[in-house]
């Protein structure tokens, strides 16, 4: 099988060059920018991410604990993000209307060669992915869980999954976690995203007329950087802008982002709260994954 890519150059399946190809491309990201890759702005900075993430891997003891995902170890990590990769491309690839049983992915476990062999197995799991929607075309329907998406949106999804899982390894090696503002901030802007697309549940997020305003202070983010989150009806309804909520919470949009998640505590000095401090707990209380 061909494939095109961003070069308009046809390349073989098989072929090193069709990597390479996504991989010497500039991370063409911002948002609103003409440019990008033609599978999508994200296939860039998908494989960036990844490749940092199985950087740190490759070397790393995988029996260590990953304190911030209780119960894994770094390859149980390693597996639930190659898997989730694998698991997109096939959905895609299939043109899935429903989800995919993640027990039935094709190739879902590494070769148990060791730490370099895991590292590869989950770099070729992005591979997949871009080839599957290179092939089904990047507006094609698929199944996700928040309804039917154009199978681009994985592409988007499995970077900040890998991006996030990326801090929990660091975390787990002690190692620094570092991180543009710029992907930062999508990722803080894309969990919004998935939490505004659940239905209202028992216990909202935030008090009805309740706002909550998160602000990254990196320099050049602009409004990409500042969120202002409600509800209604129960369900999450967001913005980027600046306003004055209920409560406030600066830091770098790293940080940010590692809050939000909850890969560091609420309280961390790294993150400024500002005004009622239950907002913010409660709101981390009821978003979990």
């Amino acid at each position: 099988m061909i494939y095109a890519y961003p070069t308009g150059k046809i390349v073989m399946r098989d072929s090193p060059e069709r990597r390479r190809q996504f991989r010497e491309r500039r991370p063409e990201f911002m948002p609103g920018t003409s440019q990008g890759s033609t599978i999508d702005p994200y296939a860039g900075l998908l494989i960036r991410e990844n490749d940092r993430l199985a950087d740190l891997l490759q070397t790393a003891d995988l029996s260590l604990p990953v304190p911030t995902c209780p119960g894994w170890s770094l390859l149980q990590l390693e597996r639930h993000v190659g898997r989730g990769h694998r698991w997109a491309a096939q959905m895609i690839a299939a043109g899935a209307t429903e989800g995919l049983d993640p027990r039935a992915v094709v190739g879902g476990k590494p070769a148990e060669e060791g730490p370099e062999a895991g590292a590869r197995w989950l770099r070729e799991g992005v591979t997949e992915l871009l080839d599957a929607v290179a092939v089904a075309g990047r507006a094609a329907p698929v199944w996700t869980f928040t309804g039917p998406k154009p199978a681009s949106w994985w592409i988007r999804r499995r970077l900040h999954e890998a991006t996030v899982h990326r801090a929990d390894a660091a975390i787990a090696l002690g190692a620094t976690f570092e991180i543009a503002p710029e992907v930062a901030a999508d990722g803080v802007s894309e969990w919004l995203d998935l939490l505004a697309a659940r239905p209202a549940g028992a216990e909202p997020p935030l008090p009805e007329g309740a706002t909550l305003h998160l602000h990254a202070v990196d320099d050049g983010l602009g409004a990409a950087g500042e969120w202002m989150i409600t509800t209604s009806g129960g369900r999450v309804v967001w913005e980027n802008g600046h306003g004055k909520g209920a409560a406030a919470v600066r830091g770098t949009a790293a940080d940010l982002l590692q809050g939000v998640l909850r890969r560091i505590p609420a309280d961390d000095a790294r993150l400024q709260v500002h005004g009622d401090s239950s907002i913010w707990t409660t709101w981390l209380s009821r978003t979990d994954f």
